[in-house]
């Protein structure tokens, strides 16, 4: 697949879903997606003043969480998808007028703009991840944190395999009946299977020049949050 089809593919398997994603996300993960977003933020140590550029933003659930739970008031969310960012409108009036419509290989802001990026689960899918990582680099004030949050596949063997099977067994099963959508929780798991064999995040974060790169791991290695500096 070429990194254009990886674009397309992208948009084209969220936008048909954004009106039941929020359901669906809190359903498949038991909520706690919602414990993993508000831990990440905690960790992060977020100021009241910060500049935040949620990127992959979807419906919001992360730049409300950085609004409710550290006061931050600055937010922009970026994303390729308009029907997800639409959902993100309509549940969050302040949201208005924030939202820009770019992929983070191209971030529309000038050198230096942002105190902290967040991108929740939305790494994987980036059809470039050293350039759209290079992007965050860029955009990032010195003294500026990226916090990515993503799904990996446990360590403990016993973990994995229930992992494994729930993630590619039940969930494609539940996420087609409730949204209709056949392809798009298919492309879930297989989504997370190539990003844990090809994907070495911590890396990348350094060879575009960020450091202080710590890693957390929730929920028995099925997260993990990776928050990393701009010197």
């Amino acid at each position: 697949m070429t990194k254009l089809d990886k674009k397309k593919q992208v948009k084209n398997v969220f936008d048909p879903i954004a009106e039941s994603y929020d359901f669906l996300n809190h359903l498949l993960s038991f909520g706690i997606d919602c414990y993993w977003r508000r831990k990440a933020v905690k960790l992060t140590g977020f100021k009241s003043n910060a500049k935040l550029l949620d990127v992959a933003c979807g419906t919001g659930d992360f730049a409300r969480v950085a609004k409710k739970k550290a006061d931050v008031k600055n937010i922009i969310g970026l994303d390729y998808s308009k029907e997800m960012m639409l959902q993100f409108v309509r549940k969050t009036t302040w949201a208005r007028g924030r939202l820009v419509q770019a992929v983070a290989e191209d971030i529309p802001f000038p050198d230096e703009t942002f105190t902290n990026i967040t991108v929740g689960f939305g790494v994987r899918n980036f059809y470039d991840i050293p350039k759209g990582l290079s992007e965050f680099y860029r955009v990032l004030e010195n003294g500026g944190k990226a916090t990515v949050l993503e799904f990996r596949l446990p360590r403990n063997v016993f973990f994995r395999m229930i992992y494994r099977a729930y993630f590619h067994g039940i969930l494609p099963l539940i996420g087609r009946i409730v949204s209709k959508n056949d392809e798009a929780y298919k492309y879930l798991p297989r989504s997370v299977d190539e990003f844990e064999s090809k994907v070495d995040t911590v890396k990348i974060l350094r060879d575009v020049g960020f450091e202080n790169i710590a890693v957390y791991s929730f929920t028995f290695g099925i997260v993990q949050c990776i928050i990393a500096e701009k010197k």
